[in-house]
């Protein structure tokens, strides 16, 4: 039986993971850790943030209709490879044992840490338009986006945004609300399988859905009036951070 106390801990902790997903890719560096101090195992605890991560897109989503408008040839043909990639990732991440997991999860988040900066440096270039081949290589790397999603959701999205900031010239509101989606896609995708293949902890994974759905929601409004510049750099702190803590747990 869970707790109020519990509860309230799932449903801030799934509110501060919408927004780090909505404005910056990284829910999971909320949502994770909050299901692994509520005592659910490590692998399961990714299962389960993987039922709550696609509330997170349905909010940002609903707040990014303005910026989404026109762009939704875009998301389509891009959720193809995301979520083709989701199904290897997810049947990579019933395939290896749990301390395979742990040990590789600090290396995925300090390489999102440092993908976030890259994006910003990025979009301080002038857009260009990139040659067929290059859109090509990076259209490919969204499946290979897509199983990472599906193996671990921790800053998936911030590969996906570094993606389509080179694939596409549009304005970082718009690739990260294309982003929002496609990620979501990926998510749900993986939700379904995990949910006959695996264990999902439900009495968790509702109300840190619903704090999910809530700060997905603000997260499209907040990027509207903050530094994009500023996020990503706290953001990258933040990754830095999980991936020194994971890292002592899994080696030291």
């Amino acid at each position: 039986m869970t707790s109020i106390g519990t509860i309230i801990f799932l449903l801030v902790g799934g509110v501060a993971g919408g927004l780090l997903s909505s404005v910056a890719s990284m829910a999971s560096l909320a949502s994770y850790p909050v299901l692994l101090a509520v005592g659910i195992p490590p692998v399961y605890a990714n299962v389960t943030n993987d039922a709550a991560l696609i509330w997170t897109s349905i909010g940002s989503t609903i707040s990014s209709t303005k910026e989404l408008k026109g762009h939704w040839k875009q998301v389509g043909f891009f959720s193809i490879f995301t979520v083709l990639g989701s199904i290897i990732g997810c049947s990579l991440l019933l395939s290896f044992p749990s301390n395979v997991f742990e040990k590789v999860v600090p290396i995925f988040i300090a390489f999102s840490g440092i993908m976030v900066l890259v994006t910003g440096k990025h979009h301080s270039l002038t857009p260009k338009k990139r040659a067929n081949w290059q859109r090509i290589l990076y259209i490919i790397a969204l499946l290979g986006m897509g199983a990472y999603t599906g193996y671990f959701g921790a800053a998936g999205g911030v590969i996906v945004l570094v993606l389509l900031t080179y694939i596409t010239n549009d304005r970082f509101i718009v690739i990260n609300a294309i982003k929002n989606v496609i990620t979501g896609l990926a998510n749900l995708v993986a939700l379904i399988i995990f949910a006959f293949a695996s264990h999902i902890y439900w009495l968790q994974a509702i109300p840190l859905a619903i704090g999910m759905f809530i700060g997905g929601y603000i997260g499209p409004i907040i990027l509207r009036h903050v530094s994009a510049k500023i996020i990503r750099i706290f953001i990258a702190c933040l990754a830095f951070f999980q991936a020194g803590y994971f890292f002592y747990k899994a080696y030291l």
